[in-house]
């Protein structure tokens, strides 16, 4: 139960986060997309927005040029990205998303509409209406960035 404290804040929006991602990807592996994983997701909606080869990848992600490398290996793994020789520089790999790619961002979406759906069903449709105005106010007017999920990670040299 929580406590008032803040710590018991940040662990209650994370662990709803947290419920809401993980029965989205459970749900996702049921209607064929047995391997996907919420950092794919990102890799995928930053290569859709023009991260098209590991450097920018990284870039956007806040990761290494090897991890991205690696996140690029593991998508083509799975068919939801293709790499091809950059018509402009052949030592670069550009990447693409594939039909199958986009077909998995279709049913995440869908996905996570349902399960908002549920959560109005639970709460009320005011309640939840309330709750997403809550939020906002203190997410502000700077959008999310699905794409950059980095902030987990930086470094807490750059004076934040």
């Amino acid at each position: 139960m929580p406590t008032g404290s803040g710590a018991d804040l940040a662990l209650l929006l994370l662990g709803s986060y947290r419920n809401l991602v993980d029965e989205v990807v459970d749900e996702l592996a049921r209607r064929g997309f047995p391997d996907a994983r919420p950092s794919h997701e990102y890799a995928m909606r930053a290569i859709q927005a023009g991260a098209d080869n590991a450097s920018a990848l990284g870039r956007s992600l806040a990761i290494t040029k090897q991890a991205a490398a690696k996140t690029i290996a593991a998508l083509t793994e799975r068919g939801y990205v293709t790499t091809e020789a950059s018509p402009l520089d052949a030592r670069r790999r550009q990447v693409h998303l594939t039909e199958h790619g986009l077909a998995l961002m279709r049913a995440g979406a869908a996905i996570f509409d349902e399960v908002r759906a549920r959560w109005e069903q639970r709460l009320g449709a005011g309640e939840l209406a309330r709750l997403e105005e809550q939020l906002a106010q203190f997410v502000g007017d700077s959008p999310i960035r699905l794409d950059a999920p980095g902030w987990v990670a930086r470094d807490q040299a750059d004076g934040h």
